[in-house]
């Protein structure tokens, strides 16, 4: 029996948009894709704090897939929200979608997987509620969470084991010159 709190998708639901202005853009006149990564763990780290009610780090970002580019003539509005859980850690989800404000086209711009932990007042982690979906949507990406967890942590372990290895030349590390 599992006696964990309930909150359903859409409690930890987040919408953030801003306009595309030009100190936001590269040289191909374009959102920063930096900028973009900025706003998503900033929207994810709301749904995150909406989701536990209390302290959260980021513990991973799967992925940013960049499937349009955003341009100057648009805004961006980055939708995110809890679509699993683990016993202290929180999956979440950001949909990007840019849209032109000269025709009012909308389209998935890019996507997004974080993952965040819960965290007491001594900065250990902490059990989060579980998670309820009720869209096709979060449905589908609840079914799907578990092999993407799976990853993760087979990510995290490959990368405890680069720094195994590539930790100790740090002692080599001068003055930004690998020696």
């Amino acid at each position: 029996m599992n006696d964990r709190p309930e909150k359903y998708c859409k409690e930890s639901l987040v919408v953030k948009t801003s306009r595309v202005f030009t100190q936001d853009t590269n040289n191909h006149n374009t959102l920063f894709g930096g900028k973009l990564m900025s706003y998503i763990d900033d929207v994810a780290s709301i749904s995150a704090g909406k989701h536990s009610r209390c302290d959260t780090v980021t513990a991973s970002t799967d992925s940013v897939d960049f499937l349009l580019s955003i341009g100057q003539c648009d805004s961006v509005s980055l939708i995110s929200y809890v679509s699993w859980t683990g016993k202290t850690s929180m999956e979440i989800f950001v949909k990007i979608i840019k849209e032109d404000l000269k025709t009012g086209k909308k389209q998935l711009a890019a996507t997004s997987f974080l993952t965040f932990v819960a965290l007491n007042t001594l900065g250990k982690p902490q059990l989060v509620p579980q998670v309820i979906p009720e869209t096709d949507e979060e449905k589908m990406l609840y079914r799907t969470a578990k092999n993407r967890s799976i990853e993760r942590i087979k990510r995290k372990q490959e990368s405890k084991a680069l720094v195994k290895k590539i930790g100790k030349s740090l002692a080599n590390y001068d003055n930004n010159l690998l020696i």
